[in-house]
């Protein structure tokens, strides 16, 4: 007689799990608590993964895409505002770059849940105006604010200069635990900058500020971002 061997779990063809669409609870004392949010996709991310090495399947890995639609659930328009968002912007750059291509590299674009924000350095008054023309035709525009400057002296050192205000802004919101600094859009033009998006809270927001306004060479602080 063959002994009994005992059967190695191994991974199939095809490896998936199914979640419900409840929500996951769990026990505290005689209570039942709910997860929602941010921690119930990390339980279920890290339920995925443990069912993956314990099946022997291949680590769960979270590409790109998946990365994306976690910055996206973290801000306050959610995904389908992010989408829309992004394909507004997506719409403008063509009709910019198919209008000219000098428009398209010295105009700056921001979107927020479909107010649009223009910066930059126009070579004259006429690509200003276009600029604005052209935004007015994507369908989902709501309100176009236009702080383009009609400037021909900048140099290389004036968009480095610009461009190191923009970064050390943004690690100053990143390592703020205050700040919810993936809501918040940044841009500077010859040292003016200018925030759009959405604060939790007045609090918030008036950091935010006062951030920008500590900043070596800011000239002014220029607030679109709103509170909710």
């Amino acid at each position: 007689m063959k002994p009994n061997t005992p059967k190695i779990p191994h991974c199939q063809r095809t490896c998936g799990m199914t979640f419900s669409a409840r929500p996951f609870m769990r026990r505290a004392g005689d209570r039942r608590q709910s997860v929602s949010g941010f921690g119930r996709l990390w339980a279920l991310v890290g339920m995925a993964a443990v069912a993956g090495l314990a099946s022997g399947c291949a680590p769960v890995v979270l590409g790109a895409a998946g990365g994306t639609a976690v910055v996206a659930a973290s801000e306050h328009r959610g995904l389908s505002g992010f989408a829309s968002d992004t394909e507004i912007k997506a719409r403008i750059n063509h009709l910019w770059f198919q209008h000219s291509l000098e428009m398209h590299s010295r105009i700056g674009l921001t979107v927020d849940q479909g107010r649009v924000l223009l910066t930059g350095r126009a070579t004259d008054a006429q690509m200003r105006l276009d600029a604005v023309r052209l935004c007015w035709q994507v369908e989902g525009v709501k309100e176009v604010i236009n702080e383009i400057q009609v400037d021909t002296d900048s140099g290389i050192m004036d968009s480095a200069r610009d461009t190191w205000i923009t970064t050390q802004l943004r690690t100053k919101l990143t390592f703020d635990s205050q700040i919810h600094s993936q809501n918040f859009s940044i841009d500077t033009v010859n040292g003016v900058v200018y925030l759009m998006g959405l604060a939790t809270h007045q609090g918030e927001l008036d950091r935010v500020i006062e951030h920008a306004r500590t900043l070596p060479n800011v000239q002014r602080v220029v607030n679109y971002a709103r509170v909710l």
